[in-house]
Order: C-alpha cells, then sequence, then structure tokens
C-alpha cells in the first residue's frame, strides 16, 4: 500500500479560498452577460456549441450531464428564438445535428464581450499597475493546474 504525502495546512487554506474567490467571481461574470431570459442551462448550451462547433442533442445532453429529455426543454426555446437551429447530420440521417444560428454567434459573442468589458474595468478601477502585474503572474501559475 502507498501512502500519500500529508497534504499541508496553507495548501488546504489556499485551495479553499481559491474556489471560493473563483466562485464568487464565476457567479458576478454569469450576472454581467446579459441573458434575456435564458436559462443558465441555456447560456451553458450555447456556450458550448459556440466553442465545440455542432453537436447532436444526445451528445449535448450527456456534455451537460443531463437526461436527453431535459436537454430537449433546453433546446426547445433556444430554437424558437432563433439561437440554435438543427439540420440532419451528413454522416447519419437518422440524427440531427445542433448548431448556432448567425443570432446565436451573435448572442455568444456579445455576452462574452460585456463578461470581458466588465472584468476590464473592474481591474482598471480597483487595482494598480503592479497589481495587474500580479494577477498576471498568479494567473501564469494558476494556468498549471490546468495542465496548459
Amino acid at each position: 500500500m502507498t501512502t500519500r504525502p500529508e497534504i499541508s495546512t496553507e495548501a488546504v487554506r489556499a485551495a479553499h479560498e481559491l474556489r471560493v474567490v473563483f466562485g464568487r467571481l464565476r457567479r458576478q461574470l454569469r450576472e454581467v452577460a446579459d441573458r434575456n431570459g435564458l436559462t443558465p442551462s441555456q447560456v451553458s448550451v450555447l456556450s458550448r456549441l459556440a466553442t465545440s462547433g455542432p453537436a447532436s442533442a444526445s451528445e449535448l445532453a450527456a456534455a451537460e450531464r443531463v437526461r436527453p429529455q431535459s436537454m430537449a426543454a433546453i433546446l426547445a426555446p433556444l430554437t424558437e428564438q432563433g439561437l440554435v437551429d438543427r439540420t440532419p447530420d451528413p454522416t447519419d440521417g437518422r440524427r440531427q445535428l445542433v448548431s448556432l444560428t448567425p443570432a446565436g454567434q451573435a448572442r455568444v459573442a456579445g455576452d462574452r464581450q460585456a463578461r470581458e468589458e466588465w472584468l476590464a474595468r473592474a481591474l482598471q478601477e480597483r487595482y494598480t499597475d503592479a497589481e495587474r502585474h500580479t494577477l498576471v503572474e498568479a494567473l501564469a501559475l494558476l494556468d498549471r493546474l490546468t495542465g496548459s
């Protein structure tokens, strides 16, 4: 049996504080984007389609960790609002692929721009040049957590 090294109190504290701060930042960024009545699940699907490209409803359900029936309920209003479209899968005529429409692409781009503008403004107003430099250095360290 292999024993694991003990986790230091400082590492535990850093992990807790990092999780709390990133959670607050994530919530704040969600609030900044004008959703116009979209649910968090609908926003997530739009973002996934923008990042990963067209997918079947079952692939989206698996990626979002929801049941296929739930994904159908998520996609219906997005389709009604003209943000996503369904087309036959060229490799399997029985399936349909869901993709962003130009309106959906514009919506995702607008939401991203609003979040980045809010964040840039907040960094400009609340931090000095030296503090922003420190944040950039810390982000490089945090990027190692993701294996990038």
